[in-house]
């Protein structure tokens, strides 16, 4: 919509404050309202946009699965997109959706009003199902069949997703596409540039290297400096372009350029691709805003919890309080770094959940046991699960 990420977090934070202050009752009042609406909105659009391009779904689920299979080093461009690398990034994200193992989602099942634990799990197993396979599904339904996953297109550059290679590689050569592939694997190194860009009227003139941006080839690359093409040096460390070092002088410098994309931008120009026409967006930024914002409230009541339990009630409110201003600062933070950081945080969470519920095992075969005897008592015509 054009308008500044700072203006669009500070509003949203204010929000999210004036929700979280008013405990679970109120939480539970909006998301309930939000969540079906953003799910609705944006099933309505995906279906459309499928619809739209049903003829090249088979093709390009063959393409991601040979590719991914075979180790190619390049995918329409895309660098690294090995077997290995697929299978990690579907996991971390399918983990940072569903939130399986991870031992949040009891945090606010916890809070309903059921006579049984076990009944709640059940709900709560409805979740899962309808985030991942439903939704998820048909993202990635969008995503191949409007053929934007393997094409480049015009973006500003994230600083995060940038490299300066020290070196000239080719896309049209195969060791090169192979090199790197393995590099974004983790499966070599290359020589990463440091030194001093030079820019003559928004474009580089520097020799010997080799633009990087989301993982592909970057393409038809241009500096800005607000509104103005930029001249002049740019210092470059281990592969890193340090803006902010000229920012502050200049304005906001900022690259771009044609490369692939990923998470927002790439399912926005997505939903483009379809009888919707640019009207498509608009449904991606409202169904991210909506997810966005419900999942910042769900989130605040876990941490209030957790803050409740360690220290007592009383910080509960320097806890929101953080928390609005952390919500804030992320607004305009890459979202690359964001992204990296929700992965450690998920890790920290699900790796010692995991634990306990190894742990308690035994119990929890125990509980649902006594349930289904129970429930055979009360309703005995009914069939259940056959316990094997």
């Amino acid at each position: 919509f054009g308008i500044s990420h700072a203006l669009t977090g500070l509003v949203l934070a204010i929000l999210l404050g004036l929700v979280i202050i008013g405990g679970i009752k109120r939480i539970a009042k909006v998301t309930s309202t939000l969540v079906p609406v953003m799910a609705i909105f944006y099933f309505i659009g995906a279906i459309l946009v499928v619809a739209t391009n049903y003829e090249n779904i088979l093709p390009s689920l063959g393409s991601i699965f040979s590719d991914a299979f075979t180790g190619s080093a390049a995918v329409g461009g895309f660098l690294g997109a090995g077997f290995a690398f697929t299978f990690n990034k579907g996991v971390n994200r399918g983990l940072f959706s569903n939130e399986a193992g991870q031992g949040s989602a009891p945090i606010a099942h916890s809070a309903a009003r059921a006579h049984e634990p076990v009944s709640e799990g059940m709900v709560a197993i409805l979740e899962p199902f309808i985030d991942t396979i439903i939704i998820c599904t048909l993202t990635g339904l969008v995503l191949l069949s409007s053929g934007v996953w393997n094409e480049k297109i015009d973006n500003k550059f994230q600083s995060a997703d940038l490299y300066v290679l020290d070196g000239t590689y080719s896309e049209t050569d195969h060791q090169d596409r192979m090199l790197l592939g393995r590099f974004f694997s983790n499966d070599t190194t290359v020589d990463l540039f440091t030194g001093t860009l030079i820019m003559e009227k928004g474009m580089p003139v520097t020799d010997g290297i080799t633009l990087i941006h989301a993982e592909s080839f970057a393409e038809n690359v241009m500096v800005h400096a607000g509104d103005s093409l930029f001249s002049g040096e740019i210092p470059v460390v281990a592969g890193k372009v340090q803006f902010s070092e000229i920012s502050s002088i200049t304005g906001e410098v900022y690259m771009t350029g044609r490369s692939l994309l990923h998470s927002a931008a790439l399912t926005t120009e997505a939903f483009k691709r379809s009888i919707l026409g640019d009207w498509g967006q608009y449904i991606v930024s409202i169904g991210l805003l909506l997810f966005a914002f419900s999942t910042a409230i769900s989130w605040s009541y876990y941490g209030d919890r957790a803050v409740t339990y360690l220290f007592g009630t009383r910080y509960v409110i320097i806890y929101r309080l953080i928390y609005v201003v952390g919500f804030f600062v992320a607004s305009f933070t890459d979202t690359t770094i964001v992204w990296n950081l929700s992965y450690i945080t998920i890790a920290l969470m699900t790796i010692p959940n995991l634990i306990g519920l190894l742990i308690l095992r035994r119990e929890i075969r125990q509980t649902i046991a006594e349930y289904w005897i129970d429930f055979s008592s009360a309703w005995p015509r009914e069939k259940i699960p056959v316990r094997r």
